[in-house]
Formats: structure tokens, C-alpha cells, sequence
């Protein structure tokens, strides 16, 4: 099997860019940007510190409903950050103010159309110059489903996530997001990479026999093609998920090029891992490179007391202790260096760390966990690469509808 992860290798480090921060009070610290939340400059300005500490690449969190404290529908509060940009066209916006990071926009799959994010992913790959990635999200909010208004989808809480017609449900949603993004990854390959023939002296601008129907039919989706954009620079811009459980694994497994897990200690992220190598091995994918990085809530400060004294001091404006998906560190960069390199040692490639508030959390990482991490002979000290995958390690894939 093939594992990007190694004990003795680098790691890689991604941030999680949402809002103000991880934190619902961040946009109340001083130093924060409110103000700017729904501007290019705020991005611009966060993007390129990312850049300058050498991370991977960074992603930007959106959804088809106003973020909520609550698992199913929409609460009331105005105490908190609500509304969002696009992600797609934030990164498209930021793409030429940088050189190198990799831009991953979230879109859901859920209720849209893979046609157009195939479009929108291959154009930001075109203005990255071959930086662009994917983080596709399901939905199954009732909320998300009612923008759209062309499936019903019942509201449910966490709690009722184990009833039978909920898993059916979910399975049904999982298995539709496997379909997507292969009628996605055909239609990144339905142009060949030398389609594009720009010949003056005969007048023909593109080769038509190198453009390819895909002629996808399944449960979900029926696409005909090809894309009306040539093949992106990468050949297939990076795919990565969150996820918490088998499904998601699973949808790992089958399609992805990176997934983000959450796991609690090493030994649980241990376990994470051979639960996605299996999954793996029966999707016929045992020999494809598929990077688990672990996400990770960080509240940094040069002392672990003030870290933890800042947690505490949001969650006092919060009105209560925050919680996450992901594991909660406070402390000092040297601490969670510790942790990252045990963590990678169980076997995930890298990392995505959710600062919890910006820039404080963002300028701790660049400035004071890469320096660490570099010490210890284990991250980079400049670019190697001029495209995502290949900072990943990650080959540019050949045409599956070029002859051979």
C-alpha cells in the first residue's frame, strides 16, 4: 500500500480559515478585524501570512446556511459571526496576490451541481497556476435543504444520528457525494492535456477529437460533457473531506486525495488510520496515495497559562466553555510541536490547524510552531514545489481518456 505518512518524514501543515476565528467570540479581541470579515484585504492579508510560513495551503470554510451553535436548524444569536463570502471566488480573488500555498475553498455537493464545480475548481487551478484544491462538504440540514427547495431532507439532532432511517439517509447522502465527485474528477479529464491546439496556419484553436463525453449515468446525476474548460494544471486538483466516522471514511477511501480527521490522542488517531487503510483496500484504492491529517483547535501564546487564560476569557464572552469536533489544544507552540510529531508518528501525514482566534492564533503558527517543528528537522524551509500536489507529494495523474 502506498502511505504518503512516515515516521521519519516532514510533516505537512494547512491552516482552517472561518471568520473572525474558531471561536465564536473572536471577532470581539482586540485585535480582531470585524470590520473586515466580507472584504478581500482581510483574506489577502491572512492568506499571504500563511504563505510566509511555508504552510501547505489553507482552506476557507462555507456552507449553504448562516453558521449556527445549533446541530440542526438556526438559532437566534447576534453575539456571534453570521454570513459568508464564497469561498470559490475568495480564493480566485487571492489566487494572484500569491505564489506558492495551496487555496482549498469548501463547496457542498449537496443540492449544486457537479458541472459547475468542476468549472470553478479547474479555473481556480488556471489563475493559482496549479494551487487548487477542494473541500467538499454533504449537507444534511433541513435549513440547506429548504434554500433550494428541490428535496426534502428531515430536521434531526445529533442524537437521533443512529436511527435506522437516519443512517439510511446519511448512506444515501454519502453514497451521492462519491458519484459527484467522480462526474467531477471525468470532468477535469474530458479535455486532454494538449486539446488546446492554437494553430494559426490552419486556423484550428482546439483538437474536437481530444475532447471526450464522459456519458456519466447513475442514481444521482447524468452528465453527458465535456467541460467547456481545458484540462486544469493539474491534471485533477487536490479532493479532500472532513470526517468523524465510517462514512465519511469510507467516502475517503473511495475519492479523495486527502482527508481531515479528529482524532482525541495519538492512539486514537492510530486507529483512525487503519480504519481508512481498510476502507482503502476494499475500494480497490490499497495502492493510491491518500494523506490523513489530523485538525486540531489550537489557542497559542508564548506561556501555556495565557493561552489558556485567553480560552477562557472568550468563553466567559461566549457565554460558555467551547467545545469542537476537533481536539482543543491551549498552550505554547513547543508544546504542540510535541504533540504534532507524536501524533504524526501514529501515522497521519500532516496537519490542519483551526486558529482559534485571527490573526493572534495565525501569526503563533507562522511565527512561532514552524520555527519549532523546523528545529526539530521536520518541516520545510522553502518551497519545493510549484503546484499543490506537488508540495504533497502527490503526482500529476495521467488522462483516463487519453490513448495510450
Amino acid at each position: 500500500m502506498s502511505d504518503p505518512s512516515s515516521s521519519i518524514a516532514p510533516l505537512h501543515l494547512a491552516v482552517a480559515l472561518d471568520g473572525a476565528g474558531w471561536h465564536p467570540a473572536a471577532w470581539r479581541e482586540p485585535d480582531a478585524d470585524p470590520a473586515g470579515l466580507f472584504g478581500a484585504p482581510y483574506w489577502q492579508r491572512l492568506i499571504q501570512q500563511a504563505e510566509r510560513g511555508l504552510l501547505d495551503f489553507v482552506t476557507i470554510e462555507d456552507s449553504l446556511g448562516l453558521q449556527s451553535s445549533r446541530f440542526a436548524g438556526q438559532d437566534d444569536r447576534t453575539d456571534q459571526v453570521r454570513g459568508r463570502l464564497d469561498a470559490n471566488l475568495v480564493a480566485a480573488r487571492i489566487a494572484p496576490l500569491t505564489s506558492n500555498i495551496g487555496l482549498v475553498p469548501t463547496t457542498t455537493v449537496t443540492h449544486t451541481e457537479p458541472f459547475h464545480i468542476s468549472k470553478a475548481i479547474a479555473t481556480l487551478d488556471y489563475v493559482s497556476t496549479g494551487r487548487a484544491g477542494w473541500q467538499l462538504r454533504v449537507s444534511s440540514r433541513a435549513v440547506e435543504a429548504a434554500q433550494f427547495g428541490r428535496r426534502e431532507i428531515p430536521a434531526f439532532g445529533f442524537a437521533d444520528r443512529d436511527q435506522p432511517e437516519i443512517q439510511a439517509l446519511l448512506t444515501d447522502l454519502f453514497d451521492e457525494a462519491a458519484d459527484y465527485v467522480e462526474v467531477v474528477r471525468r470532468l477535469w479529464d474530458s479535455w486532454e492535456d494538449d486539446a488546446v491546439i492554437r494553430d494559426t496556419s490552419t486556423g484550428r484553436f482546439v483538437d474536437t477529437d481530444r475532447l471526450h463525453y464522459i456519458g456519466f449515468s447513475g442514481k444521482w446525476f447524468s452528465v453527458k460533457g465535456p467541460s467547456i474548460t481545458p484540462r486544469p494544471p493539474q491534471g485533477q486538483p487536490l479532493v479532500t473531506l472532513l470526517a468523524h466516522g465510517t462514512l465519511p471514511y469510507r467516502l475517503a477511501a473511495r475519492s479523495a486525495d486527502l482527508v481531515y480527521v479528529t482524532p482525541g490522542d495519538a492512539e486514537a488517531a492510530r486507529a483512525i488510520v487503519a480504519e481508512i487503510r481498510a476502507e482503502q483496500d476494499t475500494a480497490g484504492r490499497a495502492d493510491e496515495p491518500l494523506h490523513v491529517f489530523g485538525d486540531l483547535v489550537v489557542f497559542l501564546d508564548e506561556h501555556e497559562h495565557t493561552a489558556r487564560d485567553r480560552k477562557a476569557r472568550l468563553d466567559e464572552l461566549a457565554g460558555a466553555e467551547f467545545t469542537s469536533d476537533a481536539h482543543v489544544f491551549a498552550g505554547t507552540p513547543g508544546q504542540l510541536a510535541d504533540l504534532l510529531l507524536d501524533w504524526h508518528d501514529a501515522g497521519l501525514s500532516g496537519f490542519r490547524l483551526r486558529p482559534a482566534a485571527l490573526p493572534h492564533d495565525l501569526t503563533a503558527i507562522v511565527e512561532g510552531l514552524v520555527p519549532q517543528v523546523r528545529q526539530r528537522g521536520r518541516f520545510r524551509r522553502e518551497y519545493e514545489a510549484n503546484t499543490l500536489r506537488g508540495l504533497l507529494g502527490l503526482a500529476r495523474p495521467a488522462n483516463r481518456y487519453a490513448a495510450v
